[in-house]
């Protein structure tokens, strides 16, 4: 594992506007600095919206060809959540666009019944790793954050870092009167599975009237954050030592007090 330089891009997404969202989140990606990744918001290019019909894209689309042009031209790993249509059902789809032209991608699995995102979406099964740098990285997208069990870190000898994963990366649509569970169960994650966290949140305000305060962070694996953002506009950088995560492994071996359980994604 070697250092890892991770951007977040902290914006206020556009209303049903993906060209309008491809040209401001374009700018801001292009003024960060030198990274080996870049974290964007859920759904950045038309807000977290259900109105599935008018905003939802397929993979051979403008969108995702966007996000890997973008890569290839910033030479770094570009991420963050679109509306993807296949067939009949539309997925909340994080897409992991690499400077090499490469796609991986992962589908929301816990929906947002609150706002109907369960009747208009489908839910993802399987859960993505990622490999950047000889960190394993474990993007998820906003609610799945409130499930532990699915996001639960396991022992894997032959990983470089002897676990599943490294680093969990949420991107968001969280709203401003959740806030303090957004910053506490990023907390919890990192602490409880001995791994850096990271969580890129808007700002601004939806179509739907929603405020959003941001509070982007990266969170060490004692709970302790590298950075916070405000409830403005920003866009960070910020370098990962994997040192300080080896250590804590070595000296907190929680891991070998953990209970086994198998999970049944078949709901």
């Amino acid at each position: 594992m070697q250092t890892l330089t991770v951007s977040l891009v902290q914006g206020a997404t556009r209303w049903h506007d993906a060209p309008a969202n491809r040209d401001y989140y374009g700018r801001l990606v292009r003024g960060a600095a030198r990274s080996d990744l870049i974290v964007l918001p859920e759904t950045f290019l038309s807000g977290f919206t259900n109105d599935t019909l008018g905003n939802a894209e397929t993979m051979d689309g403008p969108s995702v060809a966007w996000m890997r042009a973008l890569a290839t031209e910033v030479d770094a790993t570009l991420t963050g959540s679109l509306v993807i249509r296949e067939g009949d059902t539309v997925y909340n789809r994080l897409i992991w666009a690499s400077p090499d032209g490469s796609l991986a991608y992962y589908d929301k699995r816990h929906l947002f019944r609150m706002a109907g995102e369960h009747t208009r979406y489908g839910g993802g099964r399987d859960r993505l790793i990622v490999e950047l740098k000889g960190w394993r990285i474990l993007p998820q997208v906003c609610y799945d954050l409130r499930f532990p069990v699915w996001l639960r870190n396991g022992r894997r000898e032959e990983a470089a870092g002897g676990m599943d994963y490294d680093l969990a990366l949420f991107v968001a649509n969280w709203p401003a009167p959740r806030r303090q569970p957004w910053r506490t169960l990023l907390r919890a994650r990192a602490i409880e599975n001995l791994s850096y966290v990271i969580g890129v949140n808007r700002v601004g305000i939806d179509g739907n009237d929603h405020p959003y305060a941001g509070d982007s962070a990266i969170i060490d694996p004692v709970g302790e954050p590298l950075v916070e953002l405000g409830p403005q506009e920003q866009v960070v950088t910020v370098v990962i030592d994997p040192a300080p995560l080896k250590a804590h492994r070595e000296r907190f071996p929680a891991w070998m007090d953990a209970d086994r359980f198998s999970l049944d994604v078949s709901v």
